[in-house]
């Protein structure tokens, strides 16, 4: 018997009763467990299956190559996130862009601790959290802007230019990459509702420049939407 303390991802029910769980755990990384029996009537641990769970599993000890087991599994950290329609956007947005992401991440204490620090600004209703997370995310990666004198940020080379090079990389939207990249606490940084959206759209050209085979996050539309 092995305990992992992770973050859900996603999850697909497997069958009638069963699922399979994608999780980013702080021991060994991404990793894919079957959890049997999950979706019986008489078991009232569905529940616990939401994005960004974060979890502590019990998993049998398999041979060979196939997919870990979980015997058994407990709620780490409890909130009402998911009950703020707001929150519980973010809260998919972010699980479907790390399920993406992590696929191939081993253990990283950074990228954990990373992803339970965006949870707590989140529950204390911190709407933007999102935003910070995903360049410090970068940052964590390796792949971050390189702050320079320069005033506008090109996305493909990382660095600041003196001249316009990408049309959703202007002047405010380039500051604003600048001022997070070199804040010691960006979460502290407001962003004007106003901004939001197309800081959003240059983080997404920035990791599709940046991270290998990224694709827009099908859940985009929504957290846009939600926002407006």
């Amino acid at each position: 018997m092995n305990s992992q303390n992770g973050f859900l991802l996603s999850y697909i029910k497997y069958g009638e009763n069963d699922a399979v769980l994608h999780c980013f755990t702080e021991e060994d990384g991404f990793q894919t467990y079957f959890l049997k029996g999950i979706y019986t009537k008489k078991n009232k641990k569905k529940a616990l299956l939401r994005p960004l769970s974060q979890l502590s599993f019990s998993i049998n000890l398999g041979r060979g190559n196939g997919i870990q087991s979980v015997s058994k599994f407990e709620l780490v950290k409890n909130n009402d996130m998911y009950t703020d329609i707001k929150s519980n956007t973010v809260i998919f947005f972010i699980s479907d862009f790390l399920n993406q992401i992590l696929r191939h991440e081993n253990k990283h204490p950074g990228i954990f601790f990373c992803i339970d620090e965006f949870i707590d600004e989140l529950a204390q209703q911190n709407y933007q959290s999102h935003l910070i997370f995903l360049v410090k995310i970068l940052k964590i990666q390796g792949v971050a802007p390189l702050v320079g004198e320069g005033m506008y940020l090109d996305p493909e080379t990382g660095t600041f230019f003196p001249s316009l090079t990408h049309h959703l990389f202007n002047h405010e939207t380039s500051l604003l990459w600048k001022s997070i990249v070199s804040s010691q606490n960006p979460y502290q940084i407001k962003i004007n509702p106003s901004l939001r959206k197309q800081f959003l759209d240059s983080l997404l050209v920035y990791y599709h420049y940046h991270i290998t085979d990224f694709k827009t996050p099908a859940s985009l539309e929504v957290i846009q939407q939600i926002f407006e």
